[in-house]
């Protein structure tokens, strides 16, 4: 009997092994993939801001030393809508001595989570295996794999994706919204350093960010039209580099993309409920938003440090992690913040996605507004940092 079994080996699901097997609890993670698979570029071409209190959490569980050296420090934000002369700049030594956070690309996230698992003894990965269900009785879950092996845990967490098998066999129904755009994402290398400054521009079709990378290269992150992405995607190297030069300009001089070409429908999606009968949601089979701010993953290391900080107090004090009383709290702890963030890149894509005059001038009349006002430029690196209001332990960089 585990303790807990996760159903998802992403950086959701390996984080919150790691904290709880640092822990000493007896955790499973099962996961469709073969983990050599997921640490090349071509699984998932995506890079990761992992803001303040994310890497907070890293340190804590002692995973950041497998994947500090991979990582670029974000030192300075400069946001900018269009043409416009106005821009927002945030810079981190107005609140801390520390970055914003570290960009790290995905392979190297999820092969320093691997090299932290590997030294949790009590933390065993099931892989490549799929579940084929979960089944509730009394004191435990029972989680039957495709082979019909099963094993049995205290606690399910589901952390297998946006689709996640487990939340609809729950019955858990999703809130959805369709914004009409493809994010499209490669790496690009640059002529000059980008000085660990990471570029968000607001234009007409959606934002485009240039993120810094370790060396003279960055992470594409730009939304599109799908039928202007699909056309984008399929042009070849020389024309593709003209439409970022287009986007761009000569901020980092001369640029190509190289590796991989990546694309993503670009949804909202929160689940009704983020737990069920012996069974937690995380991450993004609990939601999943407009990346306008880099914190969707973010959301997904903010449920780890609640869930795991309730599941490992409840342990050591004799209760039953996978009772009702254990995962309302969970769900009252993380559902406001999850709102509030969903809410705000809604409003943020829809405000900045278009080039409608009046909209136009009153954003960039904010946007020189918020630029020169100390508190309210300090609220908004604040929350950019993930380092807002009350703070599980993780995310403060205390162990558990």
């Amino acid at each position: 009997m585990y303790d807990v079994a996760i159903v998802g080996g992403g950086l959701a699901g390996l984080s919150m092994a790691v904290a709880l097997g640092k822990a000493g609890l007896l955790v499973a993670v099962v996961d469709r993939d073969n983990p050599a698979d997921a640490v090349t570029a071509e699984y998932d071409g995506r890079s990761i801001a992992v803001a303040y209190a994310s890497w907070q959490l890293f340190k804590a569980i002692d995973a950041w030393q497998y994947m500090k050296a991979d990582a670029q420090p974000m030192q300075n934000i400069m946001i900018t809508d269009g043409n416009a002369p106005v821009f927002l700049k945030f810079e981190h030594d107005d609140v801390g001595a520390d970055p914003f956070g570290y960009m790290v690309e995905m392979r190297h996230l999820r092969a320093g989570l691997a090299k932290a698992v590997a030294t949790c003894p009590s933390v065993t990965l099931i892989a490549p295996k799929s579940v084929d269900h979960l089944d509730v009785e009394p004191g435990h879950a029972s989680i039957v794999l495709e082979d019909g092996e099963s094993l049995q845990a205290r606690l399910a967490i589901a952390a297998d994706g946006r689709a996640s098998p487990l939340r609809q066999a729950a019955g858990i129904k999703t809130t959805n919204a369709d914004y009409d755009q493809t994010g499209i994402v490669t790496t690009i290398e640059h002529e000059h350093d980008h000085e660990g400054v990471a570029y968000e521009h607001f234009l007409p079709a959606g934002p485009f960010a240039i993120l810094p990378l370790k060396g003279k290269r960055s992470s594409l992150v730009w939304a599109e039209k799908p039928v202007v992405a699909k056309a984008i995607l399929g042009l070849d190297d020389d024309a593709f580099n003209q439409e970022i030069v287009k986007r761009m300009g000569d901020l980092l001089g001369d640029v190509r993309s190289v590796g991989p070409r990546f694309s993503y429908p670009l949804t909202l999606q929160l689940a009704n409920s983020f737990y069920a009968e012996r069974m937690a949601l995380i991450g993004d089979a609990a939601h999943g938003i407009h990346p306008i701010a880099g914190q969707g993953i973010n959301l997904g290391w903010r449920d780890v440090a609640a869930l795991a900080e309730l599941i490992v107090d409840a342990h050591r004090s004799g209760q039953d992690i996978g009772g009702s009383d254990v995962l309302a709290q969970y769900e009252r702890s993380r559902r406001m913040d999850t709102l509030i963030m969903a809410g705000a890149t809604d409003v943020l894509d829809r405000l900045f996605s278009n080039d409608i005059g009046p909209i136009r001038l009153v954003r960039d009349i904010g946007l020189a507004a918020v630029n020169r006002l100390g508190p309210a430029k300090r609220f908004f690196m604040n929350q950019a940092r993930g380092a807002g209001g009350k703070q599980p332990k993780l995310l403060r960089g205390e162990a558990l």
